[in-house]
């Protein structure tokens, strides 16, 4: 019995201690454990929210037939008072019909401008910014999304297997040439065992001089877009 009413005192001075510990790392502010994820997926932008009301009667006319829908996002593409829209398109049916060897699905991507009408104008368009559904390996489909800012919009990737990689292709607008220019062409790789160990390569216009954003080919092999 009394070996019991030993056991019972222990239990009360554990809890109530483990309650003070916790009351006073809270108070201290001390940082708590947090799980650090070391995936690059960790890390990309989620998508954005629409910022266009009724934004499908607004590009539905530019849509092709056999086509869907497959990302949007609003911003400031060329640097004037009106906001502007970067459309992803689908082929239907696509995750049964894209060989990513023989014969990938292209997925355009259009470039709307806002108009002073209310109504977006269809200006660019290309079909090899964005990867195809099963480019992306056993991480299955690559395309995490775009991003616009100021003149400048990126188009992000992120696949692999156990070599895990992004690309993130960036452009920028040009007031003289009125038209986008490849501005970036940013990877970066690691072992899933070795997630600490990131290789990165950058390529600036210093490497591949000047490239309008309708000539990008991110499936060039050589590179010369």
């Amino acid at each position: 019995m009394k070996t019991l009413k030993y056991i019972f005192f222990i239990l009360i001075v554990v809890f109530f201690y483990s309650c003070n510990n916790k009351n006073e790392i809270e108070e201290k502010g001390l940082p708590k454990k947090v799980e650090v994820k070391k995936d690059i997926k960790t890390f990309l932008p989620k998508p954005h929210k629409e910022k266009v009301k009724n934004i499908g009667e607004n590009i539905k006319d530019y849509i092709p037939q056999d086509y869907a829908v497959l990302y949007t996002v609003t911003g400031n593409l060329n640097l004037d008072n009106y906001v502007d829209i970067i459309v992803v398109l689908k082929k239907i049916g696509e995750e049964n019909t894209s060989d990513v060897i023989d014969n990938p699905e292209k997925r355009p991507l259009l470039i709307l401008i806002g108009q002073d009408n209310n109504k977006y104008k269809l200006v660019e368009r290309n079909d090899n910014t964005v990867y195809c559904i099963d480019c992306g390996g056993v991480m299955g489909d690559p395309f995490m999304g775009a991003v616009i800012k100021n003149g400048y919009f990126s188009v992000e990737h992120y696949g692999g297997s156990a070599w895990r990689w992004t690309r993130v292709i960036t452009y920028k607008y040009s007031k003289e040439d009125n038209n986008w220019f490849l501005h970036k062409d940013g990877s970066e790789s690691f072992h899933v065992n070795e997630p600490e160990l990131v290789e990165k390569t950058i390529e600036t216009t210093k490497d591949f001089g000047k490239v309008l954003f309708k000539d990008f080919d991110i499936y060039a092999e050589d590179k010369n877009y």
